[in-house]
């Protein structure tokens, strides 16, 4: 496969330095994508099923095999909804028992999506400072030949110079792409953990802070120091 008459590896040699650390980018990108959906595959659940046979359970008064239901799946929607039986009891402690587990399930569920972010916004800064550097390179080859040079030069440099431009949004975009369909999942996941506890507060009668929701890591530590 060629490009602008050039080769994949034609290309990257011609990027120059900045194409290593864009080649980096792109490794580390790839491997992040294919975890989280590796991940996604895992915990996959029919919440809707899920929320449904609960239900029946527990109108059953079967609380053992609701708790098991709720064990046998790794998805976050379950595993919230297990910590709200398990401290039924608990009025005055379960909503902020529930917001720090809510906040350790979603921080499985963000996991290296800030790497990818990370990624997203400095591919194209690397690929900028290639450009920069391949310019600086051309305009100094014409200050030593005194400016005698041909216009076809001058261009040659130039086209070589963006190609690191090229590559750092090749590698940007992608990234960015997937780290927004990433992050709406979790989002999705988060009203959906808020939707299992308003059913179990109906349910029971019981009242759940109307402002649950998942701890941010500040509030985590807080709440781990009052703890101890």
């Amino acid at each position: 496969m060629t490009f602008w008459g050039q080769t994949l590896w034609g290309l990257f040699q011609k990027g120059g330095f900045a194409m290593w650390p864009l080649l980096m980018c792109s490794v580390m990108a790839l491997a992040i994508i294919a975890e989280r959906f590796y991940f996604h595959f895992t915990i996959r659940l029919d919440e809707a099923a899920f929320r449904k046979e609960l239900k029946q359970l527990l109108m059953a008064k079967k609380s053992n095999e609701a708790i098991a239901l709720c064990q046998s799946s790794s998805h976050p929607v379950p595993e919230i909804a297990q910590q709200y039986l398990l401290n039924l009891l608990l009025d005055a402690q379960r909503t902020n028992i529930l917001k720090c587990e809510g906040s350790l399930l979603l921080e499985g569920v963000e996991k290296n999506l800030k790497g990818l972010a990370t990624i997203a916004h400095l591919a194209p800064l690397l690929g900028l400072l290639g450009t920069v550097m391949g310019l600086v390179s051309a305009f100094h080859q014409i200050e030593i030949l005194g400016g005698q040079v041909q216009a076809g030069n001058l261009a040659g440099g130039i086209w070589e110079a963006l190609i690191t431009t090229v590559f750092g949004l090749v590698v940007a975009i992608p990234a960015t792409a997937f780290f927004h369909y990433f992050e709406n999942k979790t989002d999705f996941i988060a009203r959906r953990m808020q939707l299992v506890i308003s059913e179990l507060d109906r349910f029971f009668g019981k009242e759940t802070h109307p402002g649950f929701r998942p701890l941010d890591a500040e509030e985590v530590e807080d709440q781990e120091k009052a703890v101890r």
